[in-house]
């Protein structure tokens, strides 16, 4: 736990609180009747805070605390009968319930958040059933007297029902809520949110999020059976009547009135548990009606609960409260609109040459993953040695990210052989979360970083314990990534750049041997890019060895030491940075390669269906699209080609409709005015794989308002287009499908509604060579029709042999326009696929 001044304050509040309330009730300024419901909501503080934490903290609603809450109240019972001291009752009472917790967690692990709640539910009605049957101990629906409970510690004669216990109960709740300060401030805390808001993630930092629901379950279920043994003394008496399901359910309801996970909130809960029978009374309403209805208010208008709500107004009046100081630092702060490149940056260091007598860290030998029936990767063979950087590319699908994910661990339900050593080690038999303490650090394509953790949280979860000097050492990694001034953000505020900066940080920490980076410098600007890879640059003259994957070729070039290309699964070349594009493999893995041209149609015309100016689109601060200005003619086939990540998806969607851009314009039009009629397969396809081929096809044609008759013509037109081993198979389920098929089904269902323009977005992406060549003629042979097609292709010389325009995409930017007959255009839209060279590859059009 932390312990600092600041922590230490507000964790006094809750024993002076305490203390302040135990001495009004021993002056008699609170009547005797009213000290039990005092005790009462002390007791329901505990238990809804027990409850609420678990919540916020690990993600996990649970309504089997009730059967928690039985088991401390009738271990209570149990010892008073049978002369056992106190604290024996408190420590089974604890015990049992941090037992059952630890199960119920690691279990519930497992499932989702409805599941785990049904866990939960299912494991209170077998213990208000067992309740009810073992009458020998419980008392079964007769209950069973609590008579007192003798402490070995000094605190006397405690007897049911009586007046010591509520001085017990209001004492122990506020020790525990003192614990909850500094537990919030904790690495427990941090760990556990981290697994709640990434397991996948938080894995390759060492987090086991199986491991942290079993922890937070037990520690939650000890709180609350901790609890029922206060229960149990202050009432006098054990019956199964106050541990029903109805409980269950309203301590949910107290969590989410009070503030989930606050510990001012459960306060309020426990108060609203306690007198919400004397509130449904005063208005005339059964509890469960006054329950529901407060429930719903606090839903509709106080989401985040009362108590969060309530405190707003202090923490403004507390910052404009703040010294001048204050606000001069927050002033300083690194503005969010900002770039890196606004960032000093020295010299980068050269990229040294790694020691080529020096051992390999990491050697892989014919390593293979597959998916049921998917290769992801075939026969792969790599070494790493320390302080070496390894580019891995390779065109979308190439098998790259699951050569990382094999690293890492993260490799799921595949089937993994072959032979992977990490520093002596065999490392296909080692748990992802042990592979940080041997050294391995990870970062994501999309940074994948804890949304509910700060940007310093999120490095220092990789800590177990958090001590002064860890806290040191993180604010020195991010002053050095330049993320100092934002160390109190979460990340929603951040940018994408300085997430991705945040990404590598955490990977940083604890100074891996091995950092595995995957496509770090996707969606940054120049500025960031450059830092980014003087970051990398340092790391490896500290010796750091690193393997990074990414399209960005020339940045990536420009810190590798050595280039590996992969394509279906397989090594296919190797080389340095300035040699493994000229193996004819690798680059034909990029480009393609052309065999007989597709005989496309005579164009039809000039006029535009569909005009982009000025389009640009981002996600979360990445920029997908940047000025885009483009005209799609009138029975022409357009490709639009580039690299993973070049925008493609994001301007099928603009050119479809479905995506609005953030800026710029969309115009379309047809011969005879009106508007055109899109139509888009998407990438993947998303089909319904569920429904049959028939269905897949009727319910995209139900979408666009066809019914009766019209359906009919179109499905038998649409059916006709199909090959005839699909005409066949119209009842069969579209997951039955080989993976050409299924793309033939999803331009189907794009054409039942008779589009002007068609927009099919990566048709032969996992496609065998064959399947592509079926594909990409019936594609034709809608042209020939007068259709107009706007094909998204990876591979350039594919696009350039079934289209009559080709546009190249460089990270969101038109790098290049022109068409395939033109003799100079495929050596100027070759250099801008891979550089983005607009300058010279203006000169095409």
């Amino acid at each position: 736990m932390v312990f600092n001044r600041s922590v230490l304050a507000k964790a006094a509040l809750g024993p002076a609180a305490g203390a302040v309330l135990m001495a009004f009730m021993a002056s008699g300024a609170i009547p005797a009747y009213q000290m039990y419901s005092v005790a009462l909501a002390a007791v329901y503080s505990i238990v809804v805070l027990s409850v609420g934490l678990l919540a916020g903290w690990s993600g996990i609603w649970s309504v089997g605390h009730p059967a928690f809450f039985a088991i401390g109240a009738y271990f209570a019972a149990y010892g008073s009968g049978h002369d056992w001291p106190l604290e024996a009752v408190m420590l089974g009472a604890v015990a049992t319930g941090a037992v059952l917790g630890t199960f119920l967690g690691y279990a519930g692990a497992r499932f989702s958040t409805l599941y785990i709640a049904l866990l939960t539910l299912a494991f209170t009605m077998v213990s208000l059933e067992l309740i009810n049957r073992w009458s020998s101990v419980t008392g079964g629906d007769q209950g069973a007297p609590v008579l007192q409970l003798r402490s070995v510690l000094g605190l006397g004669i405690l007897a049911g029902g009586g007046t010591e216990p509520q001085y017990l109960a209001v004492g122990a709740a506020a020790v525990v809520l003192a614990l909850a300060v500094p537990a919030a401030a904790s690495g427990l805390r941090m760990r556990l949110v981290a697994a709640k808001s990434h397991p996948l993630a938080a894995r390759t930092i060492g987090i086991a999020p199986e491991a942290q629901s079993a922890l937070a379950f037990a520690a939650s279920a000890a709180c609350t059976s901790f609890a029922g043994v206060l229960l149990g003394l202050i009432t006098g008496f054990v019956s199964p009547d106050p541990f029903s399901l109805g409980f269950g359910i309203a301590l949910v309801a107290a969590c989410v009135l009070g503030g989930v996970g606050t510990v001012l909130g459960a306060v309020a809960g426990g108060a609203y548990l306690t007198w919400n029978p004397s509130l449904s009374s005063a208005v005339g309403l059964p509890q469960p009606v006054v329950q529901g209805l407060v429930l719903i208010g606090v839903l509709l208008f106080l989401p985040g609960g009362a108590v969060p709500f309530l405190a707003r107004p202090a923490r403004a009046l507390l910052r404009r409260a703040l010294p001048r100081r204050e606000e001069r630092r927050q002033a300083a702060a690194l503005p969010l609109g900002s770039s890196s490149a606004d960032l000093p940056v020295d010299t980068p260091p050269p990229v040294r040459a790694a020691g080529a007598d020096s051992p390999a860290l990491l050697r892989l030998e014919h390593l293979s993953v597959a998916y049921g029936g998917l290769k992801a990767l075939e026969d792969a063979s790599l070494s790493v040695r320390q302080g070496e950087i390894l580019a891995v590319i390779g065109p979308n699908g190439a098998g790259k990210t699951t050569l990382l994910n094999v690293l890492s661990g993260l490799t799921g339900n595949g089937r993994v052989h072959g032979s992977a050593d990490f520093a002596g080690r065999p490392l296909l038999r080692t748990r992802a979360t042990a592979r940080r303490r041997l050294g391995i650090g990870r970062t994501f394509q999309h940074a994948e970083v804890f949304s509910e953790l700060t940007v310093a949280e999120n490095v220092l979860c990789t800590r177990r314990r958090i001590t002064a000097g860890h806290r040191a050492s993180v604010a020195r990694l991010l002053d050095a990534v330049g993320l100092a001034d934002v160390a109190d953000r979460r990340p929603a505020e951040l940018p994408f750049g300085l997430q991705k900066r945040l990404d590598l940080a955490r990977a940083m920490a604890e100074e891996p041997r091995l950092l595995v980076l995957d496509e770090p410098f996707g969606g940054l600007d120049a500025g960031e890019r450059a830092l980014l890879a003087d970051h990398i640059r340092r790391l490896q003259a500290r010796g750091t060895a690193v393997v990074v994957i990414d399209h960005v070729l020339d940045d990536l070039f420009s810190v590798a030491h050595r280039v590996l290309a992969f394509d279906f699964g397989r090594t296919i070349g190797e080389g340095t940075p300035d040699t493994v594009l000229e193996v004819p493999e690798v680059r034909s893995s990029y480009l393609g390669t052309v065999g007989g041209k597709a005989e496309l149609p005579e164009r039809v015309g000039e006029r535009s269906v569909i005009r982009l100016r000025g389009v640009g689109h981002t996600y979360g601060g990445v920029v997908a699209l940047r000025d885009v200005d483009l005209d799609v003619r009138e029975g022409v086939v357009l490709g639009v080609t580039g690299a993973n990540g070049a925008g493609k998806s994001t301007l099928a969607g603009v050119l479809h409709g479905s995506l609005h851009p953030e800026r710029g314009s969309r115009v379309t039009d047809i011969s005879g005015g009106g508007t055109a009629r899109t139509s888009l397969a998407p990438e993947g396809r998303a089909l319904f794989k569920t429904l049959s081929l028939r269905e897949n096809l009727e319910v995209a044609a139900y979408a666009a308002g066809i019914t009766g008759a019209p359906l009919r013509e179109r499905l038998e037109e649409t059916t006709e287009w199909l090959p005839p081993r699909l005409r066949d198979r119209m009842s069969t389920s579209a997951a039955a499908l080989s993976g050409g098929e299924q793309q033939m089904l999803a331009i189907a269902r794009a054409l039942i509604v008779r589009p002007d323009v068609l927009i099919v977005d990566e048709p032969a992406l996992g496609l065998a060579p064959a399947l592509v060549d079926e594909v990409y003629d019936r594609l034709v042979r809608l042209a020939h029709d007068g259709l107009t097609v706007v094909l998204l292709e990876q591979l350039l010389s594919r696009a350039m042999s079934v289209c009559h325009e080709v546009v190249v995409l460089h990270e969101g930017v038109v790098a290049a326009q022109g068409r395939p007959g033109d003799p100079s255009f495929a050596v100027l839209a070759e250099a801008a696929y891979f550089s983005g060279d607009r300058e010279t590859a203006a000169t095409a059009t």
